[in-house]
């Protein structure tokens, strides 16, 4: 009785691995690694929320104020890195340096975040 229902168990754990799996992306399907661009602008927010930790940054050119949403990575791997919820604060000037988003929409994977500002 005890072996069928360990394989049980297994059996269906194996059925839940690749759902798992399939739920996290590869950084290179949505960002474009090959090409790094430079944001400078005043933080909106920073949501510190699973799976990734986001920074969001109000970019100003010629004409008009874009917001842009930088992908941070996750929580722990911020917290591990030095920083910490109130690290980044409303107002603050930042640049950012980042791989844009495949599709073309203010979106971008951050890779260094310096403050210039606050």
């Amino acid at each position: 009785m005890r072996s069928k229902r360990a394989l049980f168990i297994a059996g269906v754990s194996l059925l839940l691995v690749p759902t798992a799996a399939l739920a996290h992306h590869a950084l290179e399907a949505q960002f474009n690694t090959q090409k790094t661009i430079a944001l400078t602008g005043a933080v909106k927010k920073m949501d510190w929320s699973n799976p990734h930790v986001r920074l969001y940054i109000e970019v100003k050119d010629e004409s008009n104020t874009m917001t842009w949403e930088v992908d941070m990575g996750s929580p722990n791997l911020q917290l591990r890195a030095g920083w910490r919820i109130d690290t980044y604060r409303r107002g603050d000037l930042v640049r950012v340096d980042a791989y844009p988003a495949r599709n073309g929409s203010n979106v971008a994977y951050g890779t260094k975040v310096t403050l210039l500002r606050r």
